[in-house]
């Protein structure tokens, strides 16, 4: 990581499909919530970078964790309870982002915050993301935050 990065509004994005990468990038950039949006690829780098391990080293923690379920590596499901059973994690909201509701029971067990199927248009996926960014970034305070105003 070459540039220093602002804790405030610090999303982590966890996806491996670059498509979605994009979307989610696009939505971002169009919504109103200003956010630095960090992307990893897979479940071992979310946790090496939430744990600022290796070439994390020095990064600020996100405020908010969107993550994939599906990935290679470490799965969803292992990024959850990883971070979730670490004292110094667990506070950290995770927002699982899917295109499947069958594994919201397992997820919320877990410990994931929220679970959120991914709308089919980018119209409602970027609306559900700005919701999710209002909520989680301005609305909600969580620990070792302030909360912005709505």
């Amino acid at each position: 990581m070459s540039e220093k990065l602002e804790s405030s509004n610090l999303v982590l994005l966890v996806e491996d499909n670059p498509d979605d990468i994009i979307i989610t990038k696009r939505a971002l950039n169009m919504g109103p919530i200003r956010s630095r949006l960090c992307v990893v690829g897979d479940g071992e780098e979310a946790v090496h970078f939430i744990r600022k391990e290796g070439a994390f080293a020095g990064v600020p923690s996100p405020s908010l964790v969107l993550l994939d379920l599906k990935m290679p590596k470490v799965d969803g499901f292992e990024v959850l309870t990883e971070i979730k059973q670490s004292e110094n994690l667990k506070k950290i909201p995770i927002i699982v982002l899917t295109t499947s509701e069958r594994d919201v029971d397992r997820a919320y067990e877990l410990g994931c915050n929220s679970y959120i199927v991914k709308p089919n248009s980018f119209e409602e996926f970027r609306d559900t993301l700005e919701k999710i960014l209002q909520y989680w970034l301005r609305v909600s305070m969580t620990p070792g935050t302030e909360i912005m105003g709505v």
